[in-house]
């Protein structure tokens, strides 16, 4: 290879590279896996070189200016937040769907502490997305990733992405990670909801019981036993959130 074709080859995966790396530094599933970030970005970057040696066609000139090459890196990171964005949705749907469950069952207030983003997430969405990742390494989504990758490349050549017109698909996108949330979630909050309805009407014919110690009580005992139903009848729907999220992502892009 020539030193020109080297320099080409460099430039162009340090470039690609900013498509890649967001997606295993900030995106779920991948997000969710304790590693240091350093390795996440490095393993972005050692990707898109080995996509760039995969199609040579698709480098970017050795001898672009500097302001073509500051342009197309800024592409190349939006487009890398596309990437993001289309897994961030999902699991902010079932992080939403499980905080739902946890004010409706009395754990409004009970909040873990992530150790891999050191935030707080709630304690029911916690176990969804963490199941809804489970599902995504074992229905090999991560394969499918690398081929959107390079799919991606040769789409849309490196520096050339323009933003379309793509409110319609997102909100259509939105809408339906959000139907799907809560379909892994329906279960649980349908048996808490008929709860609250039999604990409502013994309080109208036993008025010395405590209705909110009561309810918190059984709501606590009854969610601990649904919760492993609502996981076995949801994995069909977790893994069908997962792949529509896969299919999802050309549209967006």
């Amino acid at each position: 290879m020539t030193i020109e074709g080297l320099n080409s080859w460099a430039l162009s995966s340090l470039l690609l590279g900013l498509r890649i790396a967001p997606v295993f530094l900030f995106a779920p599933p991948f997000s969710l896996i304790r590693m240091p970030r350093l390795f996440h970005i490095l393993f972005g970057f050692g990707l898109a070189a080995c996509l760039v040696s995969a199609n040579p066609q698709a480098m970017l000139a050795a001898d672009a200016g500097f302001g073509e090459v500051i342009l197309a890196a800024f592409r190349e990171l939006a487009l890398g937040a596309m990437f993001v964005l289309a897994f961030q949705l999902p699991f902010a749907a079932l992080y939403f769907a499980g905080r739902t469950i946890d004010v409706q069952a009395g754990y409004g207030l009970a909040l873990l502490i992530d150790p891999t983003s050191r935030a707080q997430t709630p304690l029911v969405g916690t176990l969804f997305a963490y199941a809804a990742a489970a599902i995504f390494f074992a229905a090999n989504g991560h394969i499918d990733l690398l081929r959107l990758f390079s799919a991606s490349l040769e789409g849309i050549p490196i520096g050339a992405w323009t933003m379309p017109a793509t409110i319609e698909r997102l909100t259509a996108f939105i809408s339906i990670v959000f139907l799907l949330a809560f379909g892994v979630a329906g279960a649980a909050v349908l048996v808490l909801f008929l709860i609250d309805l039999i604990i409502a009407l013994l309080s109208r014919t036993v008025l010395q019981m405590n209705v909110l110690i009561l309810g918190f009580q059984v709501k606590t005992i009854v969610l601990l036993l649904v919760l492993p139903v609502s996981f076995g009848l949801g994995g069909a729907i977790l893994l069908r959130l997962m792949a529509y999220t896969l299919q999802a992502i050309p549209g967006l892009l």
